[in-house]
């Protein structure tokens, strides 16, 4: 009797900082779902990037379609033929489906398009894209990346297709430098996959500057300024790699990799890819995408729709020691407010 009135006294006790630590989390914003979000058309969201929909007053996520469901399993197609799927959220945690992106760049019947990244200025919206002229059954074919204007994030009007520094170019990603000028990291496939980069001053024209590193293979390459240092995540499909800089030239990489140990969440035990970084206020979050049926633990069969299917995934970024850390086992309270980080 006496150890069960002790116990309700513990329990009394914490009780009060256990409903105030909730509070505390539900005052971040929604808790976000896991998985956080799957495509309708062919569940094959991939490469997400985020953006403020300043007309609708909504946050776009824009992510290459991969067609997972798709009955025609030679090679790669299911990789190609792709489009750019559009999602739509007021808070960054609860996202639906809301259209295709019209990306009007032709050229050929058929054709693949992967990996945008979106910004805004001065009220246009920019998009640097991956184009593919072909649906292709494996990797040997060029690709480009193909700048686009838009009023509204629907319609996309082909402005140039970009002359860097090698015929198979993908995964841009721009950023506003300090002295205003603009600078693109993408990956040079030619040269083992490195990272490389091109400046411009005004988004139209663009300089290649070559090589920023290639110590590892990586992909996706995703720049970002947050607790006073500017950080560069990289897809080394083995993880994310991380690695910092203090002029966004000479770039650091961290020993450790982040969403590369398995999660534990529903649809999270595989391997972390392609991401967004959104920082929001002095927070930062990181919108991943995962192919749940390759778990180490328990694979699909390579080549089943199951091995195929890839959706998204959201963590939070935490500081540590001048290094980036993350646990996706822990859930997210998010509500995401337009800022100029994005």
């Amino acid at each position: 009797m006496k150890c069960i009135l002790k116990i309700a006294c513990l329990i009394l006790l914490f009780l009060p900082f256990a409903h105030q630590s909730i509070a505390q989390k539900k005052s971040k914003g929604k808790l976000a779902p896991k998985p956080l979000y799957r495509d309708p058309i062919y569940d094959g969201a991939a490469d997400p990037v985020i953006i403020w929909n300043a007309n609708e007053k909504k946050w776009f996520m824009f992510y290459t379609n991969r067609r997972a469901t798709m009955t025609d399993s030679t090679g790669v197609k299911w990789v190609h033929g792709t489009r750019i799927g559009i999602a739509e959220s007021k808070d960054g945690a609860t996202w639906k489906y809301r259209d295709t992106a019209n990306i009007n760049y032709r050229p050929v019947p058929d054709y693949t398009h992967w990996a945008p990244d979106v910004i805004e200025h001065k009220g246009t919206y920019h998009m640097y894209l991956t184009y593919v002229p072909g649906v292709f059954a494996d990797w040997r074919h060029p690709r480009d990346i193909i700048h686009l204007t838009s009023k509204d994030l629907f319609n996309w009007k082909y402005e140039s297709t970009l002359k860097l520094s090698s015929e198979r170019v993908i995964d841009a990603c721009v950023f506003h430098m300090p002295d205003g000028t603009w600078r693109m990291w993408y990956n040079n496939e030619k040269d083992g996959k490195s990272i490389y980069y091109a400046d411009s001053k005004d988004l139209y024209n663009w300089e290649d500057k070559g090589k920023t590193f290639g110590d590892r293979g990586g992909e996706g390459p995703k720049v970002f300024q947050w607790k006073g240092k500017y950080w560069m995540i990289v897809d080394n499909w083995a993880g994310l790699g991380i690695y910092s800089s203090d002029d966004l030239q000479n770039w650091k990489r961290q020993k450790e990799r982040i969403l590369e140990a398995p999660g534990k969440g529903p649809e999270d035990a595989a391997i972390g890819g392609h991401a967004d970084v959104v920082v929001n206020g002095d927070r930062a979050f990181i919108y991943y995408f995962t192919h749940p049926g390759r778990k180490k633990s328990a694979p699909a069969p390579a080549g089943s729709v199951e091995s195929k299917i890839s959706l998204i995934q959201l963590a939070e970024l935490k500081y540590n020691n001048g290094e980036i850390t993350c646990d996706r086992d822990q859930p997210v309270y998010i509500n995401l407010k337009p800022n100029k980080n994005k």
